[in-house]
């Protein structure tokens, strides 16, 4: 079921994530061996002045700029990679998803003659966006052709070229000069390496807010690259298994919003780089899900609830406003079985709970419930 996006007080934007995962080298004498999970993801700390999640802990991304998909990357692209696509591969099938995509903002290009497709600007928006906030370059120089689904092995970054801070400035200054760059470097941006994985629209939170309509890319790594975090948006980072990740999030270590702690976990079903690159190569063709969250508060507590989930409803009335129950978390737990939400405890503790099979070849995260002990 598809409903539109009907004209509301919120604004919306489109945006790109760039979620990154590193195998581990090879252990030396004085370095540990490595954990379980077999590969890295990186994490960003924002800002605590950023206006949108201050201080949470974050997969590199940005807002989708004109100039990621300006027709001037066709000639960067060319006579190398044929366009529209230039060798992603097919066009994953479309899939109706509650709500249809809101109007893009005036800045995003539609409608300029040679603009380029969602699927390249999307993964040029995340590679620009990894790039300026972490200092990593995901460039494949222009006659290196890939092969078909982004070959059998993960990728490697691209070296830091000289003047690395003075192109960082530039590009954050005008993302026009993110092309520049690459024609520098006689490279392109490496679009073969992402594959799709998820979408997540920003659930309503107060009248007014910013929302994001957000797509959410994975690309594997041989080994993790140097990250340099640009100290304005971005003050910190860190490399960690998922369930690094998780432990470090109950401990207070870390914030995670919700669809990073959804996807942390999710990530968890894999046992080594290799299986998950392998897994995205498999499920090229089956696009990414995309979901809006709805909200819920309860006497004692606060339910995100995710399609699939009972009591999920595809009503553009739950738009720009929440659900309320008088009931306690524990009550609605015990009236349902068919769940796919997670349980907002308080702002370090949440409940994951799934029990509705997943879609298009993906993989939902394994119900994680919070003992007793934390609450």
């Amino acid at each position: 079921m598809s409903v539109p996006l009907r004209p509301g007080p919120s604004n919306w934007r489109r945006a790109a994530t760039m979620v990154l995962a590193a195998g581990w080298a090879r252990p030396g004498p004085a370095t540990p061996s490595p954990p379980a999970a077999g590969f890295r993801l990186l994490l960003l700390r924002r800002s605590p002045h950023q206006g949108f999640l201050p201080g949470a802990y974050v997969f590199p991304g940005g807002i989708l700029e004109a100039a990621d998909r300006s027709a001037d990357w066709r000639g960067l692209f060319e006579p190398h990679h044929r366009p529209p696509r230039f060798g992603l591969g097919p066009a994953p099938l479309p899939r109706a998803a509650f709500p249809a995509l809101p109007d893009p903002s005036p800045d995003a290009a539609d409608g300029v003659p040679g603009a380029l497709p969602d699927d390249v600007a999307f993964r040029i928006c995340a590679i620009r966006e990894t790039f300026e906030e972490a200092g990593v370059l995901l460039l494949r120089p222009r006659g290196a052709l890939p092969a078909p689904g982004s070959g059998p092995e993960p990728d490697r970054a691209l070296e830091p070229p000289p003047g690395l801070a003075d192109w960082r400035a530039r590009v954050r200054s005008d993302p026009r000069h993110f092309l520049h760059l690459c024609a520098h470097l006689d490279c392109t941006p490496d679009i073969w390496a992402l594959h799709d994985w998820s979408a997540w629209l920003t659930p309503f939170v107060r009248t007014g807010g910013r929302r994001f309509d957000t797509a959410f890319f994975l690309c594997c790594l041989l080994e993790a690259p140097s990250v340099c975090p640009d100290l304005t948006e971005v003050v910190d980072c860190q490399w960690s298994s998922p369930s690094e990740a998780t432990e470090n999030f109950i401990s207070k270590e870390i914030w995670l919003a919700p669809p990073q702690f959804y996807e942390i976990r999710r990530l968890e079903n894999f046992a080594s780089l290799s299986d998950l690159h392998k897994f995205c190569l498999d499920r090229a063709v089956e696009g990414r899900e995309r979901w809006m969250p709805i909200t819920m508060l309860t006497a004692d507590g606060m339910l995100q609830l995710l399609p699939g989930d009972e009591l999920y409803l595809e009503d553009s009335d739950y738009l720009e406003k929440h659900l309320f129950t008088e009931k306690k978390i524990e009550e609605i737990m015990k009236e349902g079985k068919k769940f796919h939400r997670l349980v907002l405890h308080d702002r370090h503790l949440y409940s994951l709970y799934v029990t509705v099979e997943s879609k298009y070849k993906q993989v939902y995260p394994k119900s994680y419930v919070m003992g007793k002990s934390h609450l």
